[in-house]
């Protein structure tokens, strides 16, 4: 699935939470959030923090999965994301 917003991701928790049968308070609990920001993610809240939006993931045993879009990427080098990673931490 494309993820072009965080509406996008937001759904994409609810969505799956839903299926998990979960509250909103039981995700908040394991992953370690208020259920209060659990709330205002999934209403699309556009500055949640990533390492609070990754804990969320990993409690509902999703996968942030970063690919490059052809369209977009057009006349750009498609380079290994581990790669990237370690070129910019080394600067």
């Amino acid at each position: 699935m494309k993820i072009r917003s965080i509406r996008d991701l937001a759904a994409v928790v609810r969505g799956r939470r839903r299926d998990l049968g979960l509250s909103q308070a039981e995700l908040a609990v394991r992953a370690g959030v208020s259920r209060k920001w659990i709330y205002q993610f999934e209403g699309g809240k556009p500055t949640a923090e990533l390492r609070l939006i990754l804990r969320v993931l990993d409690a509902l045993g999703l996968v942030l999965d970063v690919t490059y879009d052809e369209k977009t990427a057009a006349g750009h080098t498609t380079r290994d994301l581990d790669t990237l990673i370690e070129e910019h931490r080394s600067r």
